[in-house]
């Protein structure tokens, strides 16, 4: 048994490690990212060509054009599955390979700024992280409904009515104004466990990826916030609005200044939500932003700017002597769910007993949207990589290869 001082001492000498580590660490300036030749950071050229090689030519084989291609697949044939917010062509296969901070690799056109999809949910997460460290949210585990205030919907219609004809018609909504919502935390959001329920810009949340007969879609059985996993936008949506709700900002803008400027982000990434998705807070028109493009909308973003906020959740949160989002946070954001234990908070995929990503260590973890959009995020070989338009069945493949040319 050590004595108690002695384990003090130890945690304490590691922690200063890790400091002097992430002081010593090369951070890219804006507009600017240093590369080095793979030679010279120990990693196989040729292997490295090889596993380049093989993104580029197993490469989405998707409809370049998004709308055709969400028509294409399962989201447009789901009920109120048509697109309401923008939709961009997407580019070619590209990425980018990120080794101690430096570029080692890049194909494609990772300048073009494309819909990222989900991976905009690790954004959402993250500008709940910024209000959690800075105490506007109390706590993640903290139930949401005492959090928020009434929604004004921005509606360029309703002032034309006659108010007098429409007095049983509400004129603010209330996101969690049910008995099974007010039990919802803001963990059980971040978590995807929350099981809201209601419908929120015209997206009812039954029918996104709706399960068992159409005709129990509505009326089934609600589960206990935290019991159940289910990957679901409107949820996600719910999440989005209930941050702006406790910032009084709109998210980009958040982002935009506690965050993305301060690692050095380009000023060509945006953040949209929907045609309908407007509010008003404190007299101000602000959009609420979509967590994904599951109905167009979301984070257009180029590949060196992903590359950023993946090499800022490689560096814990640190960059250039600043604690950009806590350590702590981003520790939580990599806890496995218990009803899903492969899911952090969203949307931090974590690779517990190398499950999703078997050739990769079971402390890597990565930000996923379709496409497939990844950011692979490896401590362990600090190491980022960005992969943009790869058939999803093929990430493990292609990760095994950037892993076999580190020798």
């Amino acid at each position: 048994m050590f004595p108690i001082f002695i384990i003090a001492m130890v945690l304490l000498n590691a922690e200063s490690f890790n400091l002097c580590a992430q002081q010593k660490a090369y951070f890219p300036d804006k507009n600017e990212w240093q590369s080095q030749s793979p030679s010279s950071l120990k990693i196989n050229a040729e292997k490295l060509s090889r596993a380049i090689d093989f993104a580029k030519n197993n490469g989405s084989d998707a409809d370049p054009n998004l709308k055709i291609a969400h028509y294409e697949s399962g989201f447009g044939r789901e009920p109120f599955g048509y697109p309401i917010g923008p939709m961009k062509t997407r580019g070619e296969a590209s990425g980018l390979i990120i080794k101690n901070g430096y570029i080692v690799a890049e194909w494609g056109t990772p300048e073009r700024v494309d819909l990222t999809f989900s991976v905009a949910k690790s954004f959402v997460s993250a500008t709940v992280g910024l209000a959690v460290d800075r105490g506007i949210i109390s706590s993640e585990n903290d139930i949401v409904y005492p959090y928020m205030a009434p929604i004004i919907p921005y509606n360029t219609v309703r002032p034309q009515m006659n108010k007098a004809d429409h007095l049983y018609e509400e004129d603010i909504f209330e996101l969690f104004d049910t008995e099974h919502n007010r039990k919802i935390t803001w963990d059980h959001l971040l978590r995807q466990t929350s099981d809201w329920e209601g419908v929120l810009w015209g997206k009812p949340d039954w029918a996104d990826r709706p399960e068992g007969p159409s005709n129990e879609w509505r009326s089934r059985e609600r589960n206990e916030p935290g019991s159940i996993y289910k990957y679901n936008d409107t949820r996600v949506n719910v999440l989005a609005l209930a941050s702006m709700n406790v910032w009084r900002r709109p998210l980009p803008v958040v982002l935009k200044e506690h965050l993305m400027d301060k690692i050095g982000a380009s000023d060509s990434w945006r953040w949209t939500g929907y045609e309908n998705s407007f509010v008003i807070i404190d007299g101000q028109v602000m959009q609420a932003v979509s967590g994904g493009s599951h109905w167009g909308g979301g984070m257009f973003i180029n590949a060196y700017d992903q590359a950023r906020f993946g090499y800022l959740t490689l560096r814990n949160g640190w960059w250039k002597g600043e604690q950009i989002i806590s350590e702590s946070w981003l520790e939580k954001s990599k806890t496995p769910t218990t009803a899903q234990d492969t899911y952090g908070f969203m949307n931090y995929f974590i690779n517990t007993d190398q499950k999703l990503l078997p050739s990769a260590p079971a402390s890597a973890f990565y930000h996923l949207g379709a496409g497939v959009n990844m950011i692979y995020v490896d401590q362990e070989n600090d190491l980022v990589v960005v992969a943009r338009w790869l058939k999803s069945h093929h990430m493990d493949d292609f990760i095994k290869l950037v892993l076999e040319s580190m020798e």
